[in-house]
């Protein structure tokens, strides 16, 4: 079976950091763009970042550039969301998603396989 499992969530505080990862299993990820998604209570699914599986390109949304660090290693078949100076709007569930292309998005959930999601909470 193809899984993707999120961990890494918690709660921190404003101002803090937290790394979350993805890790596969069932299938590689060398041909996976990957992207990392959220939801907060009561709003819509939306992109955070992605990474795409030729080439390494990475997008962001306009609110966590240069905030979070999308990467990935092959090798462990496990992506990661570093996020910094962590905001109380960035509470929600953070997702992690595969799509067999060569070149991911984030604005749009047409993705292939969905893990079932990782709660992060920031607050003081």
């Amino acid at each position: 079976q193809l899984h993707l499992v999120e961990s890494g969530g918690g709660l921190v505080q404003p101002g803090g950091s937290l790394r979350l990862s993805c890790a596969a299993s069932g299938f590689s990820l060398d041909y996976y763009s990957m992207g990392w998604f959220r939801q907060a209570p009561g709003k819509e699914r939306e992109g955070v970042s992605c990474i795409s599986a030729v080439g390494g390109r990475t997008n962001y949304a306009d609110s966590m550039k240069g905030r979070f660090t999308i990467s990935r290693d092959n090798a462990k078949n496990t992506v990661y969301l570093q996020m910094n100076s962590l905001k109380p709007e960035d509470t929600a569930v953070y997702y992690c998603a595969a799509d067999l292309a060569a070149r991911c998005s984030i604005t749009t959930t047409n993705y292939d396989y969905w893990g079932q999601g990782t709660q992060v909470t920031v607050s003081s």
